[in-house]
């Protein structure tokens, strides 16, 4: 949020969100947020932690970035954690198009996700990879970056940034860490 530097009459969109963990934390912040995901149930999980607390400015909407329609005003932000790697590279192209219309002109992108930089032995560096989550948080979730390298769509920085900027984004902050994850803040073209 204090990267988006919005005000609280800002409307955005959570799209792939997951559990809603920007969504319930977004939400006193902000005068809407539209929580997107492709999953009834996580849709079903945050509605419920919503009203648990409270909030009644979220809009619960099911689809995903290549099937949600927004049929409201353009938004001020839209926000993506963790989701758009379960796209190969050219649906991630056409879900960030559909990203790009949701947005009003000028609208900021939050985008954070697995991206890999150009490397030289990946072999190397992925077993490495993995055997730190190993040694930092347990088996079981090295067995899912394991899974996360052989199974989904990550991609890589160069392409990641072709992407956005053929989608028709600016990219103002692109921000790589030394773990494979990458935040880029963007502003609609």
């Amino acid at each position: 949020m204090d990267t988006l530097d919005l005000g609280p009459e800002a409307t955005v969109i959570d799209i792939g969100a997951g559990t809603g963990a920007f969504s319930l934390n977004a939400a006193p912040h902000y005068r809407t947020v539209y929580t997107v995901d492709v999953s009834e149930a996580m849709l079903a999980y945050t509605r419920r932690k919503a009203e648990q607390i409270g909030l009644l400015n979220i809009i619960f909407c099911r689809g995903g970035f290549l099937t949600y329609e927004h049929k409201d005003a353009p938004v001020d932000a839209v926000v993506a954690s963790a989701a758009l790697h379960h796209l190969p590279d050219m649906w991630k192209w056409v879900g960030l198009l559909n990203v790009a219309k949701m947005l009003k002109p000028g609208g900021k992108f939050y985008l954070f996700d697995v991206v890999f930089p150009v490397m030289g032995d990946y072999t190397a560096i992925f077993n490495g990879w993995v055997d730190s989550f190993y040694e930092k948080v347990g088996p079981e979730f090295a067995v899912e970056v394991e899974t996360h390298i052989r199974d989904e769509f990550s991609t890589f920085d160069w392409v990641m940034e072709g992407l956005l900027q053929r989608a028709g984004f600016q990219i103002d902050r692109a921000d790589y860490d030394d773990q494979f994850g990458a935040t880029y803040l963007c502003t609609k073209k």
